[in-house]
């Protein structure tokens, strides 16, 4: 999955570029184009100089060689005004061409030595992007999922009023979805199998941390199911209950009553279900 259409990374973008034409404007009378990217390993530049290059290389969509400038900048000039710059520079950059694990690094070496910085909250924006745009199909080991939800809601915490935590609050309901998805599937293997215990622990997961996903009427379902087949008929009576309370119409529900119905039972709940405890809604 890479979804790249978001209103924070497009602040973030003219943010970037915001800067390239400040700095632009600041050095252009400082030094000339420079040297190409492959000179850069044999001879010590002035920092304008290679921080104009890398500009350049920018402006011009050049992603791979401007990062290339941008981190040369940082190692020949560690310590000047221009390596703290490069550090978000490079990040971007790399980003850009989907490198997303230098840029992670360089997004996070600017945060740990400049937590303080007014640009740190682009810094915590690109990581959780980086991430984000790597969650593969629910098929696929989950982590680089989990890890783009601490991410997301990182850039809420710290920062709960910019857009960035707008649209990070957004990605974390599409990644909690993709989560829920996850749990979903390895349920159904299960229950498929027959192993209706280790099924119903996945189901309430989702039940229990998922509730907002698109995969919760299906989980009731799941579960109404699972305890059919072990012949723990009041709890699948409260699944069905729950279920048709919160999705009286859909198809999931009519699944779930046909089968209790097929018991000669209806759907009823237990206040002392689990879960009805769940969905304190449930009259």
């Amino acid at each position: 999955m890479k979804i790249r259409v978001n209103v924070a990374f497009s602040s973030l973008k003219a943010r970037i570029l915001g800067l390239v034409a400040v700095m632009g404007m600041a050095l252009a009378v400082t030094g000339c184009a420079g040297m190409g990217a492959k000179d850069v390993k044999y001879f010590e530049r002035p920092v304008e100089e290679i921080y104009n290059t890398a500009l350049k290389e920018l402006q011009k969509g050049r992603y791979f060689q401007a990062a290339e400038q941008f981190d040369e900048v940082e190692r020949q000039h560690p310590y000047s005004v221009w390596a703290r710059r490069s550090m978000l520079m490079a990040a971007y950059s790399n980003y850009q061409i989907n490198e997303y694990d230098k840029a992670i690094l360089a997004a996070q070496r600017f945060m740990s030595l400049h937590p303080g910085n007014r640009d740190v909250v682009y810094a915590y924006y690109l990581i959780a992007i980086c991430y984000y745009e790597q969650i593969s199909d629910v098929g696929r080991d989950q982590k680089v999922t989990a890890e783009a939800l601490r991410s997301l809601s990182e850039v809420v915490r710290r920062f709960p009023t910019t857009d960035y935590a707008r649209d990070a609050r957004l990605k974390i309901d599409l990644t909690n979805d993709h989560l829920a998805g996850k749990e979903m599937e390895i349920g159904r293997y299960y229950l498929k199998q027959g192993e209706y215990l280790a099924a119903i622990n996945r189901f309430r997961t989702v039940v229990e941390y998922y509730q907002t996903t698109t995969h919760l009427p299906e989980a009731l379902h799941r579960l109404t199911e699972s305890y059919v087949a072990l012949g723990i008929i009041d709890e699948a009576q409260s699944a069905a209950a729950v279920l048709g309370y919160n999705y009286p119409g859909s198809d999931w529900y009519q699944d779930s009553y046909a089968l209790l119905t097929g018991k000669h039972v209806r759907p009823a709940e237990n206040k002392k279900s689990w879960i009805s405890k769940a969905f304190s809604g449930i009259s």
